[in-house]
This record gives structure tokens, sequence and C-alpha cells, in this order.
């Protein structure tokens, strides 16, 4: 028998003696669990924790005991089954050829999707299995008005990249964005991208007083570390999944918390509500194969189960049909760059594939906050596109992929669409609706940044096709939430600055849905330090 607030009667609890318990085991959940052991919690961590198929998973290890040259064709070509590419970008990004970090959740999560393009995940380490893993921190202009600053996420910030790691290079973008972080290790860029570099240093001075920031790309990526050995070696394989784990991903920090004692992992669980009293909070779920009710209880719960999932999760505890929470989304948009000068052989060319360089507009005539791009040189997948656009013109592929660039970019939430985040029910079921809501600020600061950069086609060395212009749809670029903004005084549907909804003592959200707003830099780096921060400060009440 289940209750109205989806707690199961009759289900014995399983009582966990001074335990903090983590739903979720994405970044935002490792980087709460982390700092909840560093300060002596002991830490139960929920999760459904679906992994890559064991027969991809042994193509995987097979590559990585092995040097790319001795690779099988056709195993790697497995690797990178369903990652077809057209001038639209890829559909679905997979981690290996296979959709594990998107399977069961229409089922287990029960959501219905109207334009948007926002997946959750029940995968070990969530999403971070196909992220781009750039790590840019927040700005203090950007966060104006949040309860948090980065003054207080700091120490976090350094916190998180002790682990993920971070390749990075010292440039301008310093000026702005600390590392945070003592000594980042460096990838080498790949020949377009230095050649693009080297286009904007020659007008460094101008393009500053345009309000434009550029450097070299920050990635959790392990470079390779000349003393110690290891790390990236340029495959090339990228944008498929890293055979040799190179890219950050926050399943290989549970494997590593799993062999500390205050740690406990448990999987197939599907938490469904939770509620609590003075002393305890009380989690529901069942078991995600055999669908036998659990019931857990804790001290505390931290949910960072993702922005859909901890929405569905709160509403249904507290009943709250028909009640729309409302999800931030930072816009996403790509567009080509053409370089004057062609840049030969980058399709045998060792590199890595993730983004390459990144650039801050920061002008008020286009947008009161920073717009940021990120910018892809040659990879497999680009040339793909290339080719199937020219169709019957293939013979001109070649030089197209030696000059083209894959441009990025985001908006900030105040000018980027939102998302109605809805519990209905349907029976005796309930699912939660998405529903796109426009902003018609969205394409007018869009088109503002297409100007500016048509504008800087000489220093650019090359132009932008504002034709092949592709505006997603929200949710698309997985950088959302503010579903339950941390306030200094919260209201309904709001948090405080430890991530507890209104109403609630014991219960802290610490994945994006405490954000109040999404700035357009990368979202995973300022999401984990909040977590961090989150899970820091309450460890010991």
């Amino acid at each position: 028998m289940t209750t109205a607030n989806g707690l199961q009667s009759g289900v014995a609890m399983i009582p966990l003696p001074a335990m903090h318990c983590v739903v979720g085991s994405g970044p935002a959940g490792v980087a709460c669990a982390k700092a909840l052991i560093a300060r002596g919690a002991k830490v139960l961590m929920l999760d459904a924790g679906l992994e890559l198929e064991p027969d991809r998973a042994r193509i995987v290890s097979q590559c990585a005991g092995t040097k790319p040259a001795a690779w099988n064709p056709d195993q790697t070509a497995a690797l990178k089954g369903g990652m077809a590419a057209d001038a639209a970008g890829v559909p679905l990004k997979l981690v290996f050829g296979s959709d594990f970090p998107y399977r069961e959740t229409s089922e287990k999560i029960s959501w219905r999707n109207h334009g948007t393009g926002l997946k959750p995940s029940l995968a070990l380490g969530g999403l971070s299995n196909v992220w781009g893993a750039a790590m840019l921190p927040y700005r203090d202009p950007d966060i104006a008005g949040w309860p948090v600053n980065n003054a207080a996420l700091e120490k976090h910030y350094r916190a998180v990249t002790a682990f993920t790691g971070l390749a990075a290079q010292r440039d301008d973008l310093e000026e702005i964005f600390p590392f945070h972080c003592d000594q980042p290790q460096a990838l080498r860029s790949s020949r377009q991208a230095d050649l693009l570099f080297g286009n904007l240093n020659r007008h460094r001075d101008a393009l500053r007083e345009r309000g434009w920031h550029f450097g070299r790309s920050r990635v959790a990526v392990r470079a390779a570390d000349n003393a110690k050995g290891g790390g990236c070696i340029h495959c090339g394989f990228c944008m498929y999944g890293c055979p040799y784990g190179c890219i950050y991903n926050s399943a290989d920090t549970v494997r590593e918390l799993c062999m500390q004692k205050n740690f406990t992992y448990q999987r197939d669980v599907i938490v469904t509500a939770v509620r609590e009293n003075s002393e305890k909070v009380f989690i529901a779920g069942y078991h995600r194969v055999t669908h036998a009710p659990l019931a857990f209880e804790a001290d505390r719960v931290y949910l960072a189960a993702g922005v859909i999932p901890t929405a569905q999760i709160l509403l249904r505890s507290q009943a709250a049909y028909d009640q729309p929470l409302t999800l931030r989304d930072s816009q996403y948009f790509l567009f080509p760059l053409l370089l004057a000068r062609r840049t030969r052989d980058v399709q045998t060319e060792a590199l890595y594939t993730l983004s390459q360089l990144f650039i801050e507009l920061n002008q008020p005539r286009i947008s009161h906050h920073s717009v940021h791009l990120q910018l892809y040189t040659y990879s497999d997948i680009i040339g793909q596109a290339v080719r199937k656009s020219l169709g019957p013109l293939k013979m001109f592929a070649r030089p197209l992929e030696e000059r083209m660039i894959i441009v990025q970019g985001y908006l900030h939430s105040d000018e980027s669409a939102t998302i109605a985040m809805t519990l209905r029910q349907d029976g005796e079921k309930d699912f939660l609706q998405l529903d796109a809501q426009p902003n018609p600020e969205t394409r007018r600061t869009v088109k503002k940044v297409l100007r500016e950069l048509l504008s800087q086609t000489r220093r650019l060395g090359g132009v932008i096709v504002p034709p092949m212009l592709q505006l997603a749809e929200p949710g698309r670029g997985f950088h959302c939430g503010g579903s339950l903004p941390m306030r200094m005084a919260s209201g309904k549907f709001e948090s405080d600055t430890l991530g507890r909804p209104h109403g609630w003592s014991r219960l802290h959200a610490v994945d994006a849905s405490v954000l109040p707003s999404i700035p357009a830099t990368t979202i995973t780096f300022s999401v984990m330090a909040n977590a961090h921060r989150i899970g820091w400060e309450t460890a010991t009440l």
C-alpha cells in the first residue's frame, strides 16, 4: 500500500546509525559525499546504478590495454555506433555506442516531454558519462543576487578540482576565472586551435576593448604527466568516451569512495518519496529490477538525483500535484566558423576532441551577462556532418574539414527559455510533465552574438555562417536548474542556503535544482562546488 506522499506502508525501515544519505551518483552526489566523509560523517549513497553493457565494457577494456594503432577496427566501429552527425549536430550523445545513461528513465522516473531536450539519468555517474568535461566557475557579476557568492564557494571549487583534475593553461581567462587549482596540467592543442588562437592574440587589445576574453579550454581531463606517465594520449576518441578513463566521470569517484569505511553504495534503488520528523528522514522506494518496496531512514538526506528526479521526489512527497516548478535553462546554440587558412591533414592529427578554446563575451549591448562560447576543432564527427551536408559534392569535404570549427554557445538563463515541471496524476500513477516556455529575448540575443562575430571576421581570421545556426530546444544543452532556488529567506518551492526546501529541516537538495539562476559558463563545476559546500556545512549539524 502506498500513502498519499508516496511512502510505502507495511515496509520495514532500514535504520542507519548516524547516517547521511545521498540520493544519486552524479557529480553533485559525489561532491556532497566527499565533503560529508571529509567531516567524519557516515554516508549511504542510494542509486539506480545502470552501467555500460558487459560486451561493450570488454571491448573498452581491450582498447585500454593497447595503443590506438592496435585497436580492432570492427571493435572501434561498434564503440562509435549510433553517433551519426549532420548539420544539426548529434541527435543524442552516446558513450561507447550505448544509451545506458538515459535508459529506463521513462519507466522508472515517469516523465513526459513537451518541446524540451532535457533527459534524466539513472546511470552510475549520471550524465557525467556523456558530458563535455568543460570546467569554468561562475563570475560574481553573473550570480549577483545569489545568497552565496564566489568567496563562499572558493575552497569548495578547490576541493572539487582536487579529485576531478583540471587540464588548463595560463592565459587571459585567468583574469576573470580563477583556476581553483595549484598546478593545472596542459593538453596539447590542435593545430586548428593554435591557428585561431594566434589570430585572436594578434588582435588581443582591440578585442579586449570590445569585452572579449579568450583562452584555451579548461576540461576535467587527466593530462599526460611527464614525471608520472599516463594521461591523455590524444587518440581523438573523446566524443565517444575515453577508453583510458582520462575524462572525469563521477562513477570513478564512487568506486574510490567504496574503499572507505564510512561510505556505502547501494545500487538498484529507485527513490520515490521522503518524509521527515524532528530526528530522522524516511526514504521510500523500490528495487529497480524486482520492484520490491524498499525503505530507509537516515539523519539527513541529500537529493542529488538530477533536476527531473529531484523535482518529482519533492513534489510527490508533498502531494503537490498540478503546481508547476519553473526550471531555468542556459540556451544552447551552435554554428560553424570557417577559417581563411587550411590546416592540412587534420584528419590524421593526434588530438583530443573536446572543446579546445573558450571565448567569453562581456558586452552590455549584447547581454547584461556573459555569453560563453566553446570552440571545437576537427573530429571525425565534424567530418561526418560535413560529408553528409555536402551530399554529391563530397569531393569538397576535405578542404572544408580543414577550415571548419564548430562554435557552441550558451546564454544566461535570464535570456533563455524556461521549462515548467508539473507533477500530474494518471489514475493510480503519476508523472512529471515538462513544458517548454519560450523567451522572446533568446533569439534576439543570439542574433547580437552572431553580429558581433561577423563584425570581427578579419580578427578571427575566418567567417561564421549564420544561416547554419542551430538554436536548440530548451534543455538540450543540459545546463538547467533553479527549480528550487536558494534564497536568504525561502518561500514556497524555494530553498535556503543549505538547499533545504521550504518547510523541510533535514532534507537538502544539492544538485542544480537549487541554483538561483544559470549563468552561461559551464554548469557542472559550480554545481559540484555548491554541493560540496552544503555537505561540508551540514555534516555536523
